[in-house]
């Protein structure tokens, strides 16, 4: 007679935003069942606007073949499949006489719809956040939609169980596989992504980010606001892919610190994301309070120049053109300047900030549905948790406030010779050079325009 393992029918396993072996509950699951047919599909489709981007996909390239080499090195193959996640997913069942599927628990609408669709022969297992949002329940049972009691609830349940080490042995499974190539995830004419080349996607990547942070992280609540310094974990697009666990994050922070409350607030932010999420699925295109469909956005072309300038980092406010520049050289823009460069299009230039948040989508590695819906509409003061409208960020002065020198001369370098007092505002002093776009509004008249515009909303 064979081991129980053998006897056991096959089971399939889902990889989609887990990436990782290390802490992987639900892969662990799996194994525990059986041998295992570890497969990702992607699936362009049932995301409907939201299937991924271009940073998304190089991303994405790197980390499966990451993955497919740990796996591997467990004599396991990772199984490439193309399409309907349903169909594919059915069809390996088939080729494997596999009885189950199991995955890690997602918060995106098109995640949740898939896995209703597959009911009873798929069981979800939780380990993408710090905790399932179902289980923080306010005073009368109810959901939370602010952040900071929700922060309250989440930290009483803290901290999270241990991180689980990854399967010693997995019994593989094997089944025809795409080849990754033929997918074409890597930008080819033109690849505009050499300066992505700091990143190292995949699970060791986001151990080693999370290692370089460590020596850091005592000074992230000061350091983190400061563009010109390396004060932020890098570690967003590792977490939203699942190369690391938000657990795992958790607990090393704890231990090299003591305490690590700042950076276990954001944390915490993403976790509060997926909750909003969960309850307000269509966050990424609606607006969460209703009266702001009532606001007279820009439209045209002229609107359609201001924001082109926008994406190119060619506003002639420097905080904003360094930020938008760093994210199309890298995929990743400082968080500070995201608050700053959001406001800008959404307050001085009124146009809508789902026009943002689409371009974040198609240009950030660490693009999350959650995470990029939830902060733009905190931005634009149209969630249920948000900065108010009439809050208007002045860039200039936000510039100036938190040093932001230095990265301005990386990252907009016509201004790299300008010394520390005039570089935030080069123009006011008539010091900028010849080759560098003069401001697309004031800032008090930008102001001025998105009070207006808010008051006939009002009205």
């Amino acid at each position: 007679m064979g081991s129980s393992a053998h006897m056991a029918s096959p089971s399939i396993f889902w990889f989609r935003q887990d990436l990782r072996l290390s802490d992987n509950p639900a892969l662990l699951a799996a194994v525990a069942e059986g041998p295992v047919a570890a497969v990702y599909v992607l699936d362009d489709k049932a995301p409907g606007d939201h299937a991924i981007g271009g940073a998304q996909r190089w991303w994405l390239h790197h980390s499966l073949v990451a993955l497919a080499d740990s796996l591997k090195a467990k004599g396991v193959t990772l199984i490439l499949r193309r399409g309907d996640s349903i169909a594919q997913l059915d069809a390996l069942a088939r080729e494997t006489c596999a009885a189950k599927i199991f995955a890690t628990r997602l918060y995106e609408p098109w995640w949740k719809a898939l896995d209703e669709q597959l009911g009873e022969g798929l069981t979800l297992v939780d380990g993408n956040y710090l905790a399932p949002p179902s289980v923080l329940k306010t005073g009368s049972g109810g959901r939370y939609k602010i952040f900071t009691p929700y922060w309250r609830a989440l930290s009483q349940l803290m901290p999270p169980p241990p991180p689980q080490d990854p399967p010693g042995r997995i019994e593989g499974v094997s089944a025809r596989t795409d080849s990754l190539a033929d997918w074409k995830l890597l930008p080819t004419t033109p690849d505009w992504s050499q300066g992505f080349s700091d990143w190292m996607p995949g699970e060791a990547g986001a151990t080693s980010a999370l290692q370089n942070f460590l020596g850091e992280s005592a000074d992230y609540d000061r350091a983190r606001n400061m563009p010109s310094e390396e004060g932020t974990s890098r570690l967003s697009p590792h977490l939203h892919h699942g190369e690391i666990s938000p657990t795992t994050v958790w607990h090393h922070v704890v231990k090299a610190e003591g305490d690590g409350e700042p950076f276990l607030r954001e944390i915490g932010w993403r976790d509060y994301a997926a909750n909003a999420i969960d309850q307000f699925p269509e966050y990424g295109t609606v607006n969460a309070r209703p009266d702001f469909d009532g606001l007279n956005w820009r439209t045209g072309p002229d609107a359609d120049a201001d924001f082109t300038a926008w994406t190119q980092g060619r506003t002639g406010y420097p905080i904003v053109d360094a930020g938008m520049r760093q994210l199309w050289t890298t995929g990743w823009m400082h968080n500070r300047v995201r608050m700053i460069v959001a406001s800008f299009l959404i307050k001085h230039l009124l146009i809508d900030w789902r026009r943002g948040e689409r371009w974040f989508w198609d240009t950030l590695v660490d693009a999350d549905y959650n995470s990029n819906s939830v902060n733009w509409q905190w931005v634009a003061g149209t969630g249920v948790d948000s900065n108010m409208f009439v809050r208007i960020m002045a860039p200039l002065v936000q510039s100036e406030k938190f040093d932001a020198e230095r990265y301005i001369r990386r990252w907009v370098p016509e201004l790299a010779t300008l010394p520390d007092a005039v570089i935030h505002d080069p123009h006011s002093w008539g010091r900028a050079p010849p080759d560098y776009p003069v401001p697309l509004i004031g800032h008090r008249e930008g102001r001025e325009r998105a009070l207006a515009a808010y008051r006939t909303m009002k009205t």
